[in-house]
């Protein structure tokens, strides 16, 4: 990871900085960061920040548990403004929260289609670490990869079918059908949709050819 610029600290010799989840892309939370909260977030890969009401330097999760892992930290045009790219052990917020942006002042819009996934991962993930019994996702496991692989089939065909029927609705079904097993086909094969999610903007990025 390459050395900062200098950054635009403000009187009090702070930077704010957005936190985003780097696989979903979820704002998770807004706090601020001094010149030694930045230098050993890039040092230890963990998120530390500078708490304005204590007056010190604190690491995300250094109680709770719900550390940050930096992936990528980013700056502003003016730097005078950062972004973490993280990896989020549990909620975020003090709340409980996944994201400490839970709340909305124009009514809720939905969650982005990168959250969703995000989430449906997760669940996934959860599930097959767990393994808690009367969960759809515990009996897939039990039953084998091959039987998993099986249901993706039995899905996708189903959503051929009801696009052939011109069936919008019971498509969208069956296609949230596919989508769910064939994440838990991707997990138990261990391999993460933001693993998919690169080879896709790989294929983007490729020159176009005649």
């Amino acid at each position: 990871m390459k050395d900062l610029p200098p950054i635009n600290f403000d009187e009090r010799g702070l930077v704010p900085v957005i936190t985003q989840d780097a696989q979903s892309g979820e704002v998770l939370m807004l706090a601020y960061a001094n010149q030694e909260a930045l230098d050993k977030t890039l040092a230890t890969r963990q998120a530390h920040y500078w708490s304005r009401s204590r007056g010190e330097l604190w690491r995300k999760g250094a109680t709770s548990g719900n550390t940050q892992e930096l992936l990528e930290l980013r700056y502003d045009c003016d730097e005078d403004a950062v972004l973490y790219r993280v990896r989020q052990t549990g909620p975020a917020c003090h709340t409980g929260e996944r994201s400490c942006f839970y709340r909305s002042a124009t009514g809720a819009s939905g969650a982005s289609l990168a959250e969703v996934m995000a989430l449906l991962e997760h669940v996934i993930n959860q599930r097959l670490q767990d393994l808690p019994e009367g969960s759809y996702v515990t009996r897939m496991h039990r039953r084998g990869k091959g039987y998993i692989a099986q249901k993706v089939v039995e899905e996708a065909g189903e959503s051929i079918v009801a696009a052939l029927e011109n069936k919008p609705q019971e498509l969208i079904a069956e296609a949230a059908d596919l989508i769910f097993h064939l994440t838990i086909l991707l997990r138990e094969s261990g391999i993460t949709l933001q693993s998919v999610a690169a080879e896709l903007l790989q294929r983007h990025a490729q020159p176009k050819t005649d």
